[in-house]
């Protein structure tokens, strides 16, 4: 992530916009800005299959379901946050699960991108 980049695209942003980012409540913002970027659009360095670790558990085949995982993400459109939440559902096979809580991790993973209403998510 080119941080440097992005302070001075923030600076252009206010000035475009009618701001003097030289003003003692913006002096900060091009920092607070660039900060937040680097959390929220983390996930596109991350691969999502480093969070898949399965385990060994004898399976009838039944669907395991998990719901309500919260998320938040960035409209890939307009840059916006928005917020959901995300239900799971799979059937294991070969005997194979994955852990409920790398699910969670694998959704903030995702989420940490730029999402379009359309973006599905597959591993």
């Amino acid at each position: 992530m080119d941080k440097e980049k992005i302070m001075s695209a923030v600076r252009d942003v206010l000035v475009a916009v009618g701001e003097d980012p030289d003003r003692a409540g913006f002096k900060e913002t091009p920092l607070r800005v660039t900060n937040m970027y680097e959390e929220i659009f983390a996930g596109l360095n991350e691969a999502p299959k480093q969070h898949l670790k399965f385990f060994d558990e004898k399976s009838n085949d039944e669907m395991v379901i998990v719901r309500n995982i919260p998320f938040s993400s960035m409209c890939e459109h307009h840059l916006l946050p928005f917020v959901g939440k995300v239900h799971i559902a799979y059937i294991p096979s070969e005997n194979r699960i994955i852990g409920l809580s790398k699910l969670a991790r694998i959704v903030d993973n995702f989420a940490k991108r730029p999402q379009s209403r359309k973006g599905l998510l597959t591993i």
